[in-house]
């Protein structure tokens, strides 16, 4: 059955929605939740089990196959309390401060059961009765996917020391708990492609149709632009997996990795995927089919079609509504907004605080994870002080105990993480040495320890100390945040999202094509001044083309604004006004390029 709201809830670190689907499901919204660290989902298991007096029989680390059957466990208890709070729901009578009427209240005003309900309301004696009964065949709950960042899959292994085989890598293992769990969502596969991943979900029949063309756990991709989507598509339908939705996220303008495009902005890419949408599920199809038929196995029903999404720093109900109508969506993910409403996601006390007090400068786009891509970082996070800390004791780097994102050989046989202390202590005596430039070693220092930073909110708002007591919050909010002052109810926030009411947003907020626009701006004036450091000959096409992009982007916004308004009259000069500023500061940053 069809989601009943038209925005999801995105992936926020490993800990920030681990249980959001616990808080939000039973109202019908979907959340997303990474299944990247198997230590912090049996932590969890381990609390709510506890909580709720359910019988918990602990999985420990040095047992077969232990990451895969943890994640299986986590998500099998999500199934079951979510099952467990609709069957509480339906049951329940309506009234003032039920959770049935709740339900309700945070539908779109457009949706049938909303009508339903308002009619109810005011309906007498026999007739509300069976009206109410009407409304509870409405009661379904929001859909729970999983993420895998398909980057973090390193090799594990044995106490032996010997390398486990590669289905025992990290992203296999957690597809493997995934596919074996009793939940019916999708998988959200970010960070682009990795063969080997896509490769082993032909070994579970969860990701094809079954005898109804009905796929228990549909294939989402997180996409940034049109060519990836028919690159990954294509390389999945050869396999006879269906991606049942394209999640396009803005390069910049979201929360936690940044996966910048070469000066494609949302726009334009939005409007490729509109023009292109009908010829991409075709070509799809047809692939998707004829690799199905070979397998002998059963087909896609007609008719099917990929959703596309986007997601990333949409911050009203009037961009909210622009895209929907204009681009032709089937909706949109709203993430680091809801870091302020706790009846959404887990954010500690302390971190909460500190994003309340943050100035939008200390929002920004730092070098801080160990993959090596750009991570949204907050300034005054506790972890950022840890950091500093360790450093000023001539003790930088992380104890490493999770190792996720260890990756670097440079100095040993087993890959290391370039954020643990034994990588950054090994670079201090290189620095030392005067082997390695000051810049370099700077660089080196600033990688921090996200796998502990981004797990120990959710065990601290649940009013528990991390494991080795490990209490620094590492937090990655998208720029957006920065305009989100105040903490909010899961109420004021949707009834934001769909136009019911306003939050009181910062006066100072741009359009979030404007805002885009500036952060990439930002971005090339960074790709510009490493040119300066030698001539590269790659690097100046690199330029060329980001250029011409950002270009041909404003372009398109100027024809646009000619033709529909992205925004409230009130605000449309701004707009205007904003994007010839932008104009004019990308030529003469490019003399001659921008006509």
């Amino acid at each position: 059955m069809p989601s009943v709201h038209h925005f999801h809830i995105p992936v926020m670190g490993l800990g920030f929605t681990v249980d959001s689907p616990i808080k939000v499901a039973r109202f019908g919204i979907s959340s997303v939740v990474s299944i990247m660290d198997d230590q912090l989902l049996e932590d969890m298991r381990r609390r709510y089990s506890r909580e709720l007096t359910i019988p918990y029989i602990p999985i420990h680390e040095g047992e077969d196959d232990s990451r895969a059957k943890r994640i299986e466990a986590y998500l099998n208890l999500l199934h079951f309390l979510i099952q467990r709070q609709m069957r509480t729901l339906n049951g329940q009578d309506f009234g003032l401060d039920k959770e049935i009427n709740k339900y309700f209240d945070l539908l779109p005003a457009t949706h049938p059961a909303a009508r339903l309900y308002l009619k109810m309301k005011n309906a007498p004696g026999f007739e509300k009765l069976d009206l109410q009964e009407k409304l509870r065949t409405f009661l379904v709950p929001g859909r729970t996917d999983v993420n895998i960042m398909t980057k973090v899959d390193k090799i594990n292994y044995a106490k032996t020391g010997e390398a486990l085989g590669r289905t025992f890598s990290d992203a296999l293992s957690a597809l493997r708990g995934f596919a074996k769990s009793k939940l019916e969502g999708g998988v959200v596969f970010s960070a682009g492609m990795n063969p080997a991943l896509y490769s082993y979900m032909e070994e579970f029949d969860a990701f094809f149709p079954d005898s109804n063309g009905h796929i228990r756990k549909p294939v989402i991709l997180k996409v940034s632009d049109f060519r990836s989507a028919l690159i990954q598509g294509k390389f999945l339908a050869k396999k006879g997996i269906w991606v049942s939705e394209f999640r396009v996220e803005s390069g910049l303008n979201c929360g936690g990795h940044a996966f910048a495009t070469d000066g494609l902005l949302a726009g334009p890419i939005l409007d490729t995927f509109k023009e292109n949408r009908k010829e991409l599920s075709e070509e799809l199809f047809l692939i998707c089919q004829e690799a199905l038929e070979r397998k002998g196995t059963h087909l896609l029903p007609q008719g099917i079609h990929p959703r596309v999404t986007y997601q990333g720093g949409i911050g009203n109900a009037c961009e909210n509504s622009f895209l929907m109508d204009y681009y032709q969506l089937d909706g949109t993910g709203w993430g680091s907004p809801f870091l302020m409403v706790p009846e959404a996601s887990s954010v500690d006390e302390d971190t909460l605080q500190r994003l309340l007090k943050a100035k939008k400068s200390d929002f920004y786009l730092s070098h801080a994870s160990p993959l090596g891509i750009p991570f949204n970082n907050l300034r005054n996070s506790s972890a950022e002080e840890q950091r500093k800390a360790r450093i000023e004791k001539g003790r930088p780097g992380s104890p490493c105990y999770k190792k996720f994102l260890s990756s670097n050989k440079d100095f040993t046989e087993k890959p290391i993480c370039t954020a643990s202390r034994q990588y950054q202590d090994l670079k201090v005596k290189q620095h030392s040495a005067g082997e390695i430039s000051d810049e370099e070693i700077n660089a080196v220092l600033e990688k921090d320890c996200l796998c502990e930073g981004l797990s120990a909110p959710a065990i601290l708002s649940g009013g528990e100390v991390p494991r080795r007591n490990l209490k620094a919050v590492t937090i990655c909010p998208g720029p957006n945040l920065a305009y989100f002052k105040g903490t909010f109810s899961l109420k004021e926030m949707v009834d934001h999202i769909y136009g019911k009411a306003s939050l009181s947003l910062d006066a100072e907020r741009p359009h979030l094509f404007i805002k885009e626009l500036q952060l990439y701006m930002q971005y090339l004036k960074t790709e510009v001044s490493k040119s300066f450091a030698g001539n590269n000959s790659k690097h100046e096409a690199y330029l060329d083309k980001f250029r011409k992009n950002l270009s041909e982007g404003i372009q398109y916004y100027q024809e646009l604004v000619k033709v529909f308004a992205v925004d409230a009259s009130s605000n449309m000069e701004k707009f205007k006004f904003q994007l010839e500023n932008l104009k004019t500061e990308l030529g003469e940053l490019t003399p001659g390029l921008v006509p």
